[in-house]
């Protein structure tokens, strides 16, 4: 693998082969990576995984005509194949009048923010080993785990460098760390899994073993001998880590690709009020140590943080150049993409603003109603909205949190779903995208 600067090297050098080669535009992307992965299951080790590879992309334009290669040789014998081969594709390509580089005043040109997202460590195996053997230990331990689906350690960096013919060149490198349990509670007909996990940018960040195991195993006991749930329409409350898949949704159907294509849900509705007034949604892509913060976007915009969501209105899409060009409107800074093909868009660090009402508020007056732990199932159709998926979870009673539920189907549609949504104050920044305890009134839940 490369370092930062190598690797800006490199990419820069490609894109003057290219030129060379007689292309109107081209912009290179490469990508190199390295990770190790411990797996332990029921105290010895199971699997130890190592992978390092590194591959680079060009994007060869004449006029609106483009082809993307990419190679994971990187030697100089490689890369000019690698030109060749894309002039040749590139003059047989399809016309595309929307596609070509991001606009050049719109590219970080400044040095940009620190978003601390590399810690520059590299864990020895030996030491990955003793936390994910500390971490299902702890969930074993737990009264009433009876077998174990395993726990993981893993560690990994990665580097990214983007250089395009409007004379940006730049890179950044990223760490990661992740840890997690899976265990089972019960026997024979009664017999429930669940898990804990936390992922890092930094290693001091990284949740203790004890405490992920110890999460794991609570979880899982917590499970046994589910009640059975009469079908109706309750209030519905999604648990943080099931909450998120929410925005999610929502985050899918705003990219400017499906926008354009018509297949979103949210057509029409740009200036509608789709949640409740007061409901925020927010991505910042500088958020230090963010899982998905950078300095700039797969084309090499410069980022910033927006309000998606702003007293329940939606601000705007999320927009590739392409897909901008396709709408009349500029790009926003949130392409994404591979080392193949043409970007994409997404969003980057998005949490909703937490509410006024703590958890226990929020529940206290549910007579009846389910506390969603888990999802199972895709069920969500992105064009209408409508909203199907398995559950599992606990029955709320008298507004306190009671016995376990499973094999139950919660649906709705997004949009009524998400006027009727409110959000506890209990807010985490835990996962790229962070939601509070959200209450969801109306829901239709069939039970087993």
């Amino acid at each position: 693998m490369l370092s930062v600067q190598e690797a800006e090297a490199k990419a820069a050098a490609l894109i003057e082969a290219a030129r060379r080669a007689g292309a109107d535009a081209a912009d290179v992307l490469y990508v190199g990576d390295g990770s190790t992965g411990i797996q332990v299951r029921l105290g010895e080790l199971e699997d130890v995984e190592r992978s390092e590879g590194e591959e680079i992309g060009l994007r060869f334009f004449l006029g609106r005509r483009s082809a993307s290669v990419s190679s994971s040789d990187l030697s100089g014998d490689a890369l000019a194949a690698l030109v060749e081969r894309a002039a040749a594709m590139a003059k047989e390509a399809p016309e595309d009048p929307y596609s070509g580089l991001a606009p050049e005043e719109l590219l970080l040109r400044s040095g940009g923010p620190d978003v601390d997202g590399d810690d520059g460590r590299d864990p020895s195996p030996t030491d990955l080993k003793a936390q994910a053997l500390a971490t299902e230990e702890a969930a074993r331990a737990i009264d009433g785990v009876a077998n174990s689906e395993g726990a993981s350690m893993s560690a990994g960096r990665s580097v990214i460098a983007l250089a395009t013919s409007h004379g940006f060149c730049r890179g950044y490198s990223t760490s990661g760390y992740s840890l997690s349990a899976s265990v089972i509670a019960g026997s024979g007909g009664n017999m429930q899994r669940d898990y804990a996990t936390h992922s890092v940018r930094h290693l001091e960040d990284l949740d203790a073993p004890e405490a992920v195991g110890r999460l794991a195993g609570e979880r899982a006991v917590a499970r046994l001998h589910p009640a059975r749930v009469p079908s109706g329409a309750i209030p519905v409350v999604f648990d943080p880590r099931v909450g998120s898949g929410l925005v999610g949704h929502l985050l899918g159907a705003m990219t400017g690709g499906a926008i354009a294509r018509k297949t979103s849900f949210l057509l029409g509705r740009k200036e509608e009020r789709v949640f409740a007034p007061g409901i925020v949604i927010r991505d910042d892509p500088h958020r230090r140590r963010g899982l998905s913060s950078k300095p700039f976007d797969g084309e090499g915009l410069a980022t910033r943080a927006r309000n998606l969501v702003e007293d329940g209105r939606i601000t705007g899409w999320l927009m590739d150049s392409a897909s901008a060009r396709q709408l009349g409107l500029q790009p926003t800074g949130h392409a994404t993409r591979g080392i193949g093909g043409a970007p994409g868009a997404s969003a980057t660090n998005v949490h909703m603003e937490p509410g006024s009402m703590s958890k226990a508020e929020l529940l206290k007056d549910i007579k009846r109603g389910v506390y969603v732990t888990e999802l199972i199932g895709q069920g969500v159709n992105p064009v209408t909205g409508d909203y199907s998926r398995g559950a599992s979870g606990f029955l709320i009673e008298d507004g306190e949190i009671g016995p376990p539920v499973a094999e139950i189907t919660i649906a709705g549609n997004l949009i009524d779903m998400f006027r009727a949504l409110t959000p506890a104050s209990d807010l985490e920044f835990r996962r790229s995208i962070n939601v509070p305890t959200i209450r969801i009134d109306g829901m239709t839940v069939a039970g087993a």
